[in-house]
């Protein structure tokens, strides 16, 4: 019995402008896959509607990161492959990462750098794409200062919690959250102030 085909090897670079495409393609997919099957409130048709504009911006932002993972072939800043006959294929991003600063605050003084957003496509994972991209993501937050990076994961997403755990992240926090309108007859009354 033949086995599946190895994906092909993907290589991680900083995004350009031809890049968006492919990046909105993913997120839509990292939000389908990821937080609209954990929050019924996520939109996951979010990134199809604004996603070019905010990942243009993100690519202006110089507090801002956004990496690409893309098939090894594909033409550097094209976000395509070339076919047979030297035409382009479809977007050939297969992954992307964003990474943003958050600057020092009152109570806690030091910069930290947060992973956004990290997606491979399901047919390249575990081949060390998301260590790659996060690897770059830790590489640029050093070298803009931050002492301390960040990352949100939702607690149902087992897999992805065992990858931010092997890329060296661990639980500080637990951020907890109560849907108001669902929240009436489930979350003991309020205390009144004065």
């Amino acid at each position: 019995m033949a086995g599946a085909p190895p994906s092909p090897v993907l290589r991680v670079r900083t995004a350009v402008a031809d890049d968006i495409p492919g990046i909105v393609r993913c997120g839509a997919d990292l939000l389908t896959e990821d937080a609209a099957a954990r929050d019924p409130r996520v939109d996951p048709g979010w990134v199809l509607r604004e996603g070019r504009a905010a990942f243009a911006a993100t690519l202006e932002d110089p507090a801002c990161l956004l990496l690409v993972a893309v098939r090894a072939g594909g033409a550097q800043g094209t976000g395509r492959l070339p076919a047979e006959g030297g035409q382009a294929q479809a977007d050939a991003v297969a992954g992307y990462a964003i990474g943003a600063l958050s600057e020092p605050v009152g109570v806690l003084p030091i910069r930290s750098a947060v992973l956004r957003a990290l997606y491979v496509a399901p047919e390249h994972r575990g081949a060390g794409t998301g260590a790659r991209l996060t690897a770059e993501f830790f590489s640029w937050a050093r070298a803009k200062g931050a002492v301390r990076a960040e990352v949100n994961a939702y607690t149902a997403n087992e897999d992805g919690l065992r990858f931010y755990r092997r890329q060296g992240f661990a639980p500080r926090a637990v951020r907890l959250d109560l849907d108001l309108s669902d929240a009436d007859s489930a979350a003991p009354a309020p205390p009144s102030y004065p």
